[in-house]
C-alpha cells in the first residue's frame, strides 16, 4: 500500500478538523446552555413573531442552525425542535428539523468516512460490541437498518452517523433513511412546540414539569418509539427467521 503524502492526510483529516472546531466553538459560546426551556420562555415568542414577518429567511436560518447543532453534537436539540414547532407549526417545523438534522448528519458521516473510519471499524470489530452490530447491520441493508435506528429516538444520533461513515454506507440511502426516520418523533415534538407557543401567547410560562404534565400522551408516543418499537422489530425479525426454513 502506497504511503499517503502530507497533503492527502490533510485532505482526509479536514472534515474532522472542521467538526472539532464546531464543537469547540459551540461550547465556548455556551450554546449547550442556551438550548433549554429558559430559552423557549425568554425568546420563543419573539422568534415566533420574526418567523411570521420573515418566513423564508427564518426557515433557512433555522435549518442552518439545526445543521450546525447536529454537526457540533451539542446537547439539547429537543428544545431546538420544540422551537421549530413554535415558529413554523408541527408539519413545516418537522420537515425543517429533519432537513437540518440530515445536513448535520451528512457532515458527521463524511468525517468518519474520510478520516478515521477504517481504524475505528477495526477497533470496534475486535470489541464485538454495539457499534460492531450496527455496522454489520448497515453492511447487510443500509436503508432498512438506518431507517430503523433513526425511528428509535433512544439510539444515540452520533453513533449512527459514525457507524454509517465507518462502513461507507451509500450516501443516497443514508440521506433518505435519516430524513424519513426522524419524522415520526420529530413531528410529535414540533406539535408539542406549536402548542407551547399557543400557551405562551396567553401569558403562560411553561417549565419542564408543565411540559410533561400537559403533553404526557404525546411524550408517551416518543417513549413507544424508544422502548416498544425495538421489541416489535426484534419479534418481527425472529418471526422472519422461523419462517425462512419453512419457505426453503
Amino acid at each position: 500500500m502506497a504511503k499517503r503524502t502530507a497533503k492527502e492526510w490533510a485532505i482526509r483529516l479536514l472534515p474532522l478538523a472542521v467538526i472539532v472546531g464546531l464543537v469547540i466553538a459551540a461550547f465556548a459560546l455556551g450554546l449547550n446552555r442556551y438550548l433549554s426551556m429558559e430559552m423557549l420562555r425568554e425568546h420563543g415568542l419573539n422568534l415566533q413573531a420574526y418567523a411570521r414577518e420573515h418566513y423564508w429567511l427564518a426557515l433557512a436560518g433555522f435549518v442552518l442552525v439545526y445543521a450546525v447543532a447536529t454537526a457540533s453534537t451539542i446537547p439539547g436539540p429537543v428544545f431546538l425542535t420544540l422551537l421549530g414547532g413554535m415558529m413554523f407549526g408541527p408539519w413545516v417545523g418537522a420537515l425543517a428539523q429533519s432537513t437540518g438534522a440530515t445536513l448535520g448528519s451528512v457532515a458527521i458521516y463524511m468525517v468518519y468516512r474520510s478520516a478515521i473510519g477504517t481504524w475505528l471499524r477495526a477497533k470496534f470489530k475486535a470489541d464485538a460490541g454495539l457499534m460492531d452490530k450496527i455496522t454489520r447491520g448497515i453492511d447487510r441493508n443500509a436503508f432498512v437498518t438506518l431507517f430503523t435506528l433513526r425511528v428509535i429516538p433512544s439510539v444515540p444520533f452520533v453513533l449512527i452517523n459514525a457507524a454509517a461513515g465507518m462502513v461507507a454506507a451509500p450516501l443516497k440511502p443514508y440521506i433518505a433513511a435519516t430524513f424519513l426516520g426522524l419524522l415520526p418523533s420529530t413531528t410529535i415534538y414540533t406539535w408539542i412546540g406549536s402548542r407551547l407557543g399557543q400557551m405562551m401567547q396567553t401569558g403562560a410560562r411553561p417549565d419542564l414539569e408543565t411540559l410533561v404534565r400537559q403533553f404526557f400522551w404525546p411524550l408517551m408516543g416518543v417513549a413507544f418509539l424508544s422502548l416498544l418499537l425495538p421489541l416489535m422489530i426484534k419479534l418481527w425479525q425472529a418471526w422472519r427467521r422461523r419462517r425462512a426454513p419453512e419457505a426453503a
